[in-house]
């Protein structure tokens, strides 16, 4: 009974981490389909449209949608949010969000309803058909 007592007592701390680590980890995570945008275009801040087109035909934010996220970011003082129609987040992992700026997106995270906020774990593209 001695020799199996350190087994079981093993067997109950890994059976109860693994129960406990989805639930702590990625429990709450969602998938959000949108586009890596700049805060600044999203919320109209210099946009009629909630989109890059008024930036665009000015000239000073490049040609696409990518330049004038980048632009926007760097230049004005956006952050890179996810747009889903008139629903705008913000992204925390704001490295991660500027490698698809201007592109539409399939983010795997956690939202934070109270700060529209999601923690993201992954941002993929999606294909353009």
């Amino acid at each position: 009974m001695r020799k199996a007592r350190p087994f079981l007592l093993s067997a109950a701390v890994l059976f109860s981490l693994a129960v406990k680590i989805p639930l702590i980890y990625g429990a709450d995570e969602k998938i959000f389909e949108g586009e890596v945008a700049d805060s600044q275009c999203a919320t109209n801040v210099h946009s009629l449209t909630q989109s890059h087109k008024e930036m665009i035909a000015m000239g000073s934010a490049g040609k696409t949608s990518p330049d004038c996220a980048r632009y926007c970011v760097k230049s004005r003082g956006g952050r890179y949010v996810l747009q889903i129609r008139h629903d705008v987040y913000k992204l925390d992992n704001q490295d991660l969000a500027e490698k698809s700026a201007g592109l539409r997106v399939k983010v795997t995270g956690t939202l934070d309803p109270k700060t529209r906020t999601i923690q993201v774990r992954s941002i993929d593209p999606l294909s353009t058909k």
